[in-house]
């Protein structure tokens, strides 16, 4: 839980740029094989070309190592992450540092052939040092739920798995659809979503979570805020006066941070704080569905209480 929300400091104020295959290459597994080499334009909107498929691939990121599961190619993961702990197979990859602090010669030592990042959460000078020693970075960035089955893919095409990638997004993408057509229409709930309780801290429109809000038909309060997770006073949230509060913290943060503090908001008088788990509901991944079904849920509770 702490590496999300830490993870969630570093994020910078961008929107994500669609990384999209080369279309002179085949990139669906009913059209035949992926012919090589892979062109492909990362979430910086860097070109990265591969001249065979990825076979020694290291995540920076634990949501990375999760989609490279996803994605069928955990077997090809000689590196990790800190904090990678989903699924289980991925606590037994050597651990190259988290992104406050990446072990560069034990990266060099596993020899990559393709090092995945995460765009606003490692450094840009740490992926840039990798570059310089000649490591190929591809730098991915979900700000909305779509995105997740976008990487899948991206992800089976560069490790040639791309038969279990399609599979895994579809599935995915059919959920996904689900959820939308359950709650599209509902009543709208102001909400406001706690990532950080000293300051507060929440997400604007452009974070994924803020997707998540959108498709239940709540209304992120924060949503015109100039950076991706501003820090909101007290005055903030009182003029706001959300009637759901989401915490990602833990739901003590939310008793302690807002109830106490803050009992005249709606969600406090009718005692609509909730939680969802931050593996869930941080993590850009498949998993994130389940936040999202819970998110709903909760908002349904707030309009029929």
């Amino acid at each position: 839980m702490r590496y999300g929300v830490l993870a969630l400091l570093l994020i910078l104020p961008w929107i994500s740029i669609g990384a999209a295959v080369d279309v002179t290459h085949k990139t669906s597994p009913a059209n035949g094989p992926l012919i090589l080499p892979i062109k492909l334009t990362d979430d910086r909107g860097r070109d990265i070309r591969l001249n065979h498929f990825a076979t020694r691939i290291i995540s920076l990121s634990p949501h990375i190592t999760e989609l490279v599961f996803a994605a069928g190619a955990g077997g090809k993961l000689v590196g990790v992450s800190r904090y990678s702990d989903y699924p289980e197979a991925a606590k037994s990859i050597p651990d190259v540092g988290d992104s406050s602090s990446l072990d560069l010669e034990r990266i060099i030592a596993l020899k990559p052939d393709l090092v995945v990042a995460w765009r606003s959460g490692n450094s840009i000078s740490d992926i840039e040092k990798l570059e310089k020693l000649g490591l190929t970075v591809f730098a991915t960035e979900a700000t909305r739920l779509e995105d997740v089955p976008r990487l899948l893919r991206i992800i089976g095409a560069l490790a040639e798995t791309s038969i279990q990638s399609e599979s895994a997004a579809r599935v995915y993408e059919a959920e996904l659809r689900q959820i939308k057509r359950t709650y599209s229409g509902r009543q709208p709930v102001r909400v406001f979503q706690l990532i950080w309780h000293q300051p507060f801290m929440t997400v604007n429109g452009h974070h994924i979570i803020s997707d998540i809000i959108d498709i239940c038909g709540g209304i992120n309060v924060f949503a015109s805020a100039a950076s991706l997770t501003p820090v909101i006073s007290a005055e903030n949230l009182l003029e706001a006066d959300p009637q759901a509060v989401i915490s990602s913290l833990s739901l003590e943060f939310a008793e302690t941070g807002i109830r106490e503090r803050l009992s005249t908001i709606s969600a406090v008088r009718n005692n609509h704080l909730f939680f969802v788990h931050p593996d869930f509901l941080h993590r850009q991944t498949p998993r994130i569905l389940q936040a999202a079904q819970k998110v709903c849920a909760q908002l349904e509770a707030v309009r029929s209480g």
